[in-house]
């Protein structure tokens, strides 16, 4: 597709029944979390917590369980990982860096997103994947065994024009809706599993990182993870599974998951705010 195609495919999924006004309201939830009072001079230690909350919500997402604390004490180095880790400290060190790489990002996400996937995917993968596979698609023969519940890996060639998609989007998205950009960029990498492993944690921390750098969330307060991990994981992979039918319904679904997930990120912003205001951060 060229970049005409797919800004018009975004303009008419953003256009699908009841998508405005869910667009609608999580820019109102977004723009409510901005002007929180304690963002007015905190936004450095709300966001960091905004991390916590996110890598813990996006484990969780991926099966790999740890309390906020321990996740809170991983990130500021206040406690080191296991010489041997075991499965879910092996997932979780990836979720940790990779969430922790968004801040970083910055504008980079929707200047050079190629660039931006790789760094993100060697964040979440490193130790997990050979040296080899770190930050590239997959290559022709290399399959993906990650969201077998919601489709098989498409073939790499076309995991790879799909990613080419995702990217083309992200560097044209100046006039399109930042939430459905967002919504579709995450679904697009979980539906194509362009790298043999780390889709998830990518699709997430991109959706993140998007939002900030489209100007939805400045601040990077809000915790998209836990907004889609609100309903519990089968609303997460129920739609990430319509997503992948492909028609107007399904793709309206996640669409719509997606938009109340940003607002639940932005409630969950302003919890975080609020505590930061209290001084009840641990």
């Amino acid at each position: 597709m060229s970049q005409r195609e797919i800004q018009t495919a975004i303009t008419s999924l953003a256009g699908l029944p009841g998508i405005p006004e869910k667009v609608d309201a999580a820019r109102e939830a977004c723009t409510k979390l901005r002007w929180h009072n304690a963002l007015r001079r905190r936004i450095p230690e709300a966001a960091v917590e905004s991390r916590v909350r996110g890598a813990r919500a996006s484990g969780e997402l991926d099966g790999a369980r740890l309390s906020a604390e321990i996740v809170r004490d991983l990130m500021r180095g206040a406690v080191t990982w296991h010489d041997d880790p075991d499965p879910v400290e092996r997932v979780m060190r990836g979720v940790i860096a990779a969430t922790a790489e968004t801040e970083r990002l910055g504008p980079v996400i929707l200047n050079a997103p190629m660039q931006a996937l790789a760094r993100l995917h060697t964040a979440a993968t490193a130790g997990l994947v050979p040296a080899d596979e770190l930050g590239r698609p997959r290559k022709d023969g290399e399959d993906s065994r990650e969201f077998l519940e919601i489709s098989p890996a498409p073939p790499a060639a076309e995991a790879r024009e799909r990613l080419q998609r995702v990217v083309v989007l992200l560097a044209d998205s100046s006039t399109l809706p930042v939430p459905v950009v967002a919504a579709v960029a995450h679904a697009e990498i979980i539906a194509a599993r362009p790298f043999t492993r780390g889709n998830g944690v990518v699709a997430r921390a991109v959706e993140r990182a998007v939002i900030q750098a489209g100007g939805l969330d400045p601040t990077g307060v809000a915790v998209p993870e836990v907004g889609h991990g609100a309903g519990g994981g089968p609303a997460y992979f129920g739609g990430l599974t319509a997503y992948t039918r492909g028609d107007a319904a399904g793709v309206g679904l996640w669409l719509a998951h997606c938009c109340d997930a940003l607002v639940a990120a932005a409630q969950e912003g302003e919890r975080i705010a609020d505590a930061v205001l209290a001084g009840r951060l641990s």
